[in-house]
């Protein structure tokens, strides 16, 4: 049976890379660890939900608070093993996500996705969630 847990080793970290990478294709493996081992300072936690000794899906996120939206969990990164998709995976990992927050007093959920990802639209959708607006950058020129 699957479980879900919050990466807090470096090995943990380190397999979560795999599933990570086909969401976040930028990264590198000798940097992943590092990262998000820094971004923890930060607040942000890693969960994955595994089988046996398989990653399967991956979410970074964190809780904090601001003045639009009181105290929330913000997904940063939410991503199901191509390999394994349209399985429930992704929903079991999102309803954690939610608990998750529930108990740690957030108010609302929130997430972030690229206008491309038409197939994740229709699964946050499908899972209750709306879609309130856009979301806008301007580029700096530092990657890291």
């Amino acid at each position: 049976m699957p479980t879900i847990r919050i990466a807090e080793t470096p090995a943990e970290i380190e397999q979560c890379f795999p599933v990570m990478a086909q969401l976040r294709p930028h990264l590198e493996r000798e940097e992943f660890i590092a990262r998000v081992q820094r971004q923890m300072a930060d607040s942000y936690r890693l969960a994955y939900l595994s089988a046996g000794s398989s990653v399967i899906a991956v979410a970074g996120y964190r809780i904090t608070e601001n003045l639009a939206w009181g105290r929330f969990l913000y997904v940063d990164d939410l991503v199901t093993d191509q390999a394994a998709r349209s399985r429930g995976h992704g929903k079991a990992l999102l309803a954690w996500l939610t608990r998750h927050a529930r108990q740690n007093g957030c108010a609302q959920l929130h997430l972030d996705s690229g206008a491309q990802r038409k197939d994740a639209h229709r699964f946050y959708l499908r899972e209750g969630m709306e879609n309130l607006g856009f979301h806008f950058v301007t580029r700096l020129g530092h990657d890291k």
